[in-house]
This record gives structure tokens, sequence and C-alpha cells, in this order.
């Protein structure tokens, strides 16, 4: 059933309504101490990653909690689109969403790579993979909507939202969550809490789990810009010394841009009339896509590396940016936690259907193990290929210009690059490799 925003809303009202008396979910048959709990996985945070691992464990037969703290429709608002890669492609395929979204987002069948001035241009294509297409841009209210829509009526899931988590007991064998939810204070217990609350994340903190990283020298400028001419659904990442200028195709003929550059300079880009940012960017395109119109207002956000110590410690499992962040060159960070969702999923799922206990730490390494080193290899090779271009340094522009050509000559080099950047090195998860088939409940 498509839900219009009003309906949504609808919708959660009536969950909440749900959530205020005993799950209506059968107890799971794990082991005698479930039958207790109210649920067995409470996702704290209701963005992409967090419904993605919901949508995950839709056919699990574990009962899933969602806390979000703002309304339903207020992620609809959020005007951002997002580089998909082909994994993700085949996890939201693996989910049933790919043929509602597909339509309504675009396909990149070409990759341009430049440095500045440079003549050494690299052009990425689907023969240089073996794959039809190189990836996708999608736009942040038709994820969100679509994860929304195929979660709607799953009996085994219930919206706490809009709802504040104001403290959490974790014990031996469970963790007692204490909500504000419609000014009255609220609490339920679990078998596993599920962090997926964001770079700065209180779960984290509170947790006690430290991270390393740093702040980067520069900050982006997004926007939604009109190409007078076609532009031919490539995807283009131009490095300047400033810092990497990214051109993502949308429907309709429209771009997303990510221009990052120094603070004050994006600042500078930020808020400078609209017609003098509508000419720095017709400079750095060189014309090739004609005059330009801004569509949308232009949003800032500063850039950081970070990456958490440990993803787990029992009763709790960080995802997405509550684990990792990384610079938005090769736009890979959506696309790392919609695989954090992914593998947590199938471990969760595997676990409960062997009878063991989703929160020990036995269990919650196999979801570490599968996925830190992969986001931590993500996170290096964004940060070299920004340190690396973003760089005055006379031979190290001479030597990363060679890159290019040496890469724009040997498709071993082109092959390498595109399975690292489309997401198809690392491990796939199951429901990845069966588009179509969710998981069936055991």
């Amino acid at each position: 059933m498509v839900l219009d925003s009003r309906s949504l809303v609808d919708h959660a009202g009536s969950v909440l309504e749900i959530s205020n008396q005993q799950s209506v979910s059968q107890p799971s048959p794990v082991d005698s101490f479930t039958h207790r709990l109210d649920y067995d996985v409470a996702i704290a945070g209701g963005g992409i990653v967090g419904l993605t691992l919901a949508c995950a464990l839709k056919h699990s037969g574990l009962r899933v909690a969602v806390i979000e703290a703002k309304p339903i429709e207020a992620g609809f608002s959020w005007r951002r689109a997002y580089a998909l890669t082909l994994m993700t492609g085949r996890i939201l395929a693996g989910l049933g969403l790919w043929d509602k979204i597909l339509p309504q987002i675009a396909t990149f069948r070409q990759i341009r790579l430049a440095d500045e001035d440079s003549p050494a241009v690299v052009t990425l294509q689907p023969q240089d993979l073996g794959t039809a297409e190189l990836g996708y841009v999608g736009e942040h209210h038709v994820l969100l909507r679509s994860l929304y829509e195929a979660l709607d009526n799953t009996p085994n899931l219930t919206w706490h939202c809009p709802a504040t988590l104001v403290a959490v007991d974790y014990k031996s064998d469970h963790v007692t969550l204490h909500l504000e939810q419609e000014s009255e204070r609220r609490q339920f217990t679990t078998q596993l809490l599920v962090a997926a609350d964001g770079a700065r994340s209180p779960l984290r903190e509170s947790a006690g789990i430290g991270t390393h990283g740093w702040q980067y020298w520069q900050s982006c400028v997004t926007a939604v810009i009109r190409p007078e001419k076609d532009h031919g659904n490539v995807a283009r990442e131009h490095f300047w010394t400033s810092g990497p200028f990214a051109t993502l195709p949308l429907p309709d003929n429209r771009c997303q841009i990510v221009l990052t550059a120094p603070h004050e300079e994006a600042r500078a880009l930020l808020e400078t009339e609209e017609s003098a940012f509508l000419v720095e960017l017709e400079r750095r395109y060189g014309g090739q896509l004609g005059r330009l119109e801004l569509v949308g207002d232009r949003a800032l956000f500063p850039v950081r590396l970070m990456q958490s110590d440990r993803y787990v410690q029992p009763r709790l499992a960080l995802v997405g940016d509550a684990a990792h962040c990384c610079h938005p060159v090769g736009g890979q960070g959506l696309n790392l936690g919609i695989r954090d969702a992914a593998a947590l999923a199938e471990v969760l799922t595997q676990a409960h259907a062997t009878g063991k206990d989703l929160g020990t730490l036995p269990v919650l390494k196999r979801y570490e193990r599968w996925r830190k080193l992969e986001n931590l290899t993500i996170l290096g090779f964004t940060d070299l290929l920004d340190r690396t271009f973003s760089n005055r340094w006379r031979p190290l522009v001479m030597a990363r210009r060679l890159a290019l050509r040496l890469m724009a000559g040997l498709w071993p080099l082109r092959f390498l690059a595109l399975r690292l950047m489309t997401g198809l090195g690392g491990r796939s998860p199951q429901l990845a490799q069966h588009p179509g088939k969710p998981q069936l409940e055991r």
C-alpha cells in the first residue's frame, strides 16, 4: 500500500497506540528468558540505516522495535541525494524494494575522474567491471519512503515515534530502555539494542566506546542544480587542490553537487549570491554543462573521519555513522551503513535460528569481524584520495597525474578501483546474493 505523508503519520499514531500495550507478537522460542522481554531487537534511529536493518529483519521471526525522536514526516523534507553502489542496489533488491526505488532514481553508466586542468581524464565504464551499470543516485526522501512503506503493517515491528530514549540499563541478559513518549515515561526490555543514532551517537558515548579519527580542514557545500545541457547520466569526480568536486546525476536532468573546500572558502560559497555561486560552478565545469540553474537551497556540513574502537559490546551494536564516518569523496558513507545493516541482520537471523542469545559477545563479534576491517579499508581509501589530490606539492601532483594516465590505459587498475568503489570487493551478505528472496522465518 502506497502511503502519503499524512497517512504515514496516521499509521504512526496507530502503532504508538499498540506500543502502550503488551507486545502483540508471540514470544520468540529462543530461551526461557525471552518470554519476559518485550522485544528481541530495539533499533535506536529511524533513518535509512536503521530502517534497512528493520526491513532486513522483517521475515526473521524476531520482535523488533524502532525508536525515532523526530516525527515520521520530518525525514521526507530532507533534500539530499546519495551515490548508491552496486552492492547497495543488490541489498535493496534482496529486501524487495528495488523495483519500487529504481524508477525514481538515476542510474549512471559512466564515471569521469579529472584533476584540475590536467588533460589526463579517466573514464570508467561498465565493461571495465563486467556489469550493466556502475551505480545509482537516490534522493533521501525516495529511499526513506520506500523503507517506511515496506515496513507498513509488519506484525513483528513496533514503532516508538516520536520518542526520546532518555536512559538505558544494561543487564546480564537484557537491556531496559526508558523512553519519553507523548509526555509520558515508558520502559521496555530487549535482548539487543542497536545504535543507529548518527555520528554523534549518544548511545555510543554513554556506553564508553571511544573513537579515533579527526576533523578535516574542509567542509562540503551541497546543492541541486539543473544544467542547460543533458547531464548524460554521468557521475563526475573532479579533483581540485581545494578539495574534490562531485556531480551526481538525478532524474529530470538535475544534479546533486558536493563541493569540498577549506572551511572559509566553503562558507563563502554558501553565503555568496546565487549568481556568483553559479558562475563559480560554471567555471569548474568549463562550460561542459552550459548555463546552470540552482534548484533549492545550498547546505554546508563539516567533514570528519571516525572509526569506533569497537562496534559491539554485550547487549549493544553500532551501525552506520554511529560506528564510522568517512570523507564524502567517492560517495561511500551511506553505503557502508547499509552494508552494516545487512550484515548485522544476517548474523542475528542465523543466531536466532540456532537458539542463541542475540546480545552476547560471541554472536555480536561475528558482525564486528565482518564489517570493521572492510569499513576501515574504505575510510583509508577515501582519506588517501582526499590528501593526495587536495595537495599542491609538485612531486605529488606529478605522481597522481601519472597514476590517472596509467589507470586510463590499464584495465586491471580500472577494474580494481571499481571493485572497491562499487562495494563488490568485500563480503556479500546473503540477501544481496539472492535478490528478491527475503530471509525466511525459521
